[in-house]
């Protein structure tokens, strides 16, 4: 049996950068040449491609890492490392990712090939190539590869439905799913049978097909958490068309009126916009109820019987209307991508009275993707945070001798210029 899923935890890590190479060359004559130490391969990114192919988010249930290739070190004779490869990794329309510790949403995948970067690889380290000027003939270093990104996302899928069907457990939303289309719910005669939705595909003709999901029954204080459908409500969201279903012959005794209204705020107290969507209100079990017994319930609204097939045809015929009409007002769904420029430069943190951390792009990637364990390396290192004005930053920060400076995973001791 297939399963759905909806919600799911994802890792993905960026490639890591290729490492500079540090080489001279060594050929014929030329005993002692210039440095020719190639560059090395940026990682590979990894991207959220929408892809309508794909139906639930059940592959990443139990396999949630995704790695991206990381990138070749350089080698001598100016050979540059090869990039790494990205990552497409495809989820269904519909799906939104948000930060999986500050619940921030990061982007809704809403159309086909809608793509989000959701992590970048790392840049290649530069070999010792780059490094030659006039005041450094030999450069004896080159940058270690930057490490790509990583973070945890909650992935979130709400169904493309054109119709959400609404309503009390065991009213037969399943059972109607199961008459107009081709989808096999579960049905029983007990409540809560359906545990995950179930979208059926309804084709009138040739020209003319729609979405139909089934949504698990609500309960009153659903839109609050309580029963089983709450987790399904968002999924009513993205449906263009509602379609109410009341029992005409409830067990509990609740009048159809009175189901329409806890349903009318439920879904009001959930989202109030979806009271705006077009929606349709049908009386179900037909069957069950003879015409004498409508007059007592006051119901003067649509009916159907899945069983028998009464209003069936009827009711198809209007849902189609309605889907059409929705959908000549929206063709295109707007997604959502949240992009953050990094801050360039550096950023000056007091963290206590002797320490310090500086933030920003610029400064870690001096110290992050440099060698600080060669006296060379960490000249130069010295050289870009002057010129990124680090050192005037800390004086102005009030930062003394001996103070420690925090710079990614490193920390030195502050030794201001003379």
């Amino acid at each position: 049996m297939s399963q759905f899923v909806d919600e799911c935890q994802l890792n993905v890590k960026g490639g890591d950068g290729g490492a500079g190479c540090i080489s001279f060359r060594r050929e014929g004559p030329v005993v002692m040449g210039g440095p020719n130490g190639g560059d090395g391969g940026d990682g590979g990114d990894i991207w959220l491609v929408a892809d309508h192919n794909v139906a639930s988010l059940l592959a990443f249930r139990d396999h949630p890492h995704r790695k991206a290739e990381r990138g070749v070190h350089g080698k001598g004779k100016d050979m540059h490392g090869r990039r790494g490869e990205s990552l497409e990794i495809k989820v269904p329309i519909g799906t939104k990712c948000s930060d999986l510790y500050t619940g921030e949403v990061l982007a809704e995948l809403n159309n086909q090939g809608d793509r989000w970067l959701a992590a970048a690889g790392g840049r290649g380290g530069r070999g010792n190539a780059k490094f030659l000027s006039n005041k450094r003939r030999a450069p004896s270093f080159a940058e270690q590869g930057e490490h790509g990104e990583e973070r945890w996302l909650k992935l979130e899928l709400r169904l493309m439905a054109d119709v959400a069907l609404v309503g009390f457990p065991n009213v037969g939303k399943s059972t109607l799913i199961s008459v107009i289309s081709a989808a096999k719910p579960k049905i029983a005669n007990y409540p809560f049978t359906t545990l995950e939705p179930n979208l059926g595909v309804v084709s009138i003709d040739d020209n003319t097909e729609f979405v139909v999901a089934d949504i698990p029954g609500l309960i009153e204080g659903a839109s609050e958490g309580k029963g089983l459908g709450h987790q399904f409500l968002r999924h009513v969201e993205r449906a263009r068309v509602l379609c109410l279903m009341v029992d005409l012959a409830p067990t509990d005794g609740v009048w159809p009126q009175d189901q329409v209204a806890t349903l009318l705020d439920e879904l009001g107290s959930y989202q109030p916009d979806l009271l705006d969507r077009p929606r349709l209100v049908v009386g179900t079990k037909a069957d069950m109820v003879q015409p004498d017994d409508l007059e007592i319930l006051e119901w003067t609204g649509d009916t159907v019987s899945a069983i028998t097939g009464q209003g069936v045809r009827e009711l198809v015929g209007k849902m189609a209307a309605l889907v059409h009409d929705a959908r000549q007002e929206v063709e295109h769904e707007d997604g959502l991508i949240v992009i953050r420029p990094e801050a360039s430069g550096a950023i000056v943190e007091r963290l206590d009275d002797n320490e310090f951390r500086l933030v920003g792009r610029d400064v870690e990637r001096a110290v992050a993707l440099n060698d600080v364990t060669t006296p060379e390396a960490l000249a130069y290192i010295d050289y870009r945070l002057e010129r990124l004005g680090v050192p005037k930053m800390l004086n102005r920060a009030g930062a003394r001798e001996g103070d420690i400076i925090w710079i990614g995973e490193f920390s030195f001791e502050y030794v201001p210029l003379v």
